[in-house]
């Protein structure tokens, strides 16, 4: 009796160490992402598990070096600001195939949450990435045309440079007169 006492409780005590193991793990399985642009550093955190091809295409971006010395090229205030796309001269640079809308996963448009930028086809997502200035919840899933905006992930740290990044003066195409230039996007967990 002693004996299978002993090994239920070596049993549970495992059990628990596991089970506590799994959740520190789980807690910090959310790859995070550097940001560094003229204006300061914003860290993001990425959700694979609710965003699958969407978080892979960002990160193959990001580990390729791809964003580095890109512009957030479209501002709005109140709105968002856009970038990854067009180098300090504004041409665009060239990406890999565009990836399937994601946007029917759960997460919403909200004020500092990172989602992809695509034209009116709803599966032409490649590089260019846009982070909510605000609640935009007529982006979320089904949207205006049925497919709305993958977000993939959220703003940890950088709020006030979003801040600052969405009052630049812009052109009457919604472009910062002045460059905000993402020196680089770095993978940092």
């Amino acid at each position: 009796m002693y004996y299978i006492r002993r090994q239920f409780l070596q049993f549970c005590a495992a059990a628990v160490l596991a089970s506590m193991s799994t959740m520190a793990s789980a807690a910090g399985t959310a790859p995070k992402v550097s940001i560094k642009t003229s204006m300061g550093e914003i860290i993001v955190e990425v959700y694979p598990d609710k965003a699958p091809k969407t978080v892979e295409n960002f990160l193959a971006y990001v580990k390729s070096g791809f964003y580095n010395g890109t512009i957030f090229h479209r501002v709005i205030n109140g709105f968002m600001v856009q970038g990854g796309g067009y180098d300090q001269s504004m041409k665009e640079k060239p990406t890999n195939p565009p990836i399937q809308n994601e946007a029917k996963n759960g997460l919403k448009n909200r004020a500092y949450t990172i989602a992809m930028a695509r034209t009116p086809d709803p599966h032409s997502a490649s590089a260019q990435f846009f982070i909510n200035a605000n609640d935009n919840a007529f982006l979320d899933y089904p949207g205006q045309d049925g497919w709305g905006y993958a977000v993939f992930g959220k703003v940890l740290s950088g709020k006030e440079i979003i801040q600052k990044i969405q009052t630049v003066e812009t052109d009457k195409r919604d472009k910062p007169k002045a460059n905000v230039i993402i020196e680089s996007a770095t993978l940092i967990d």
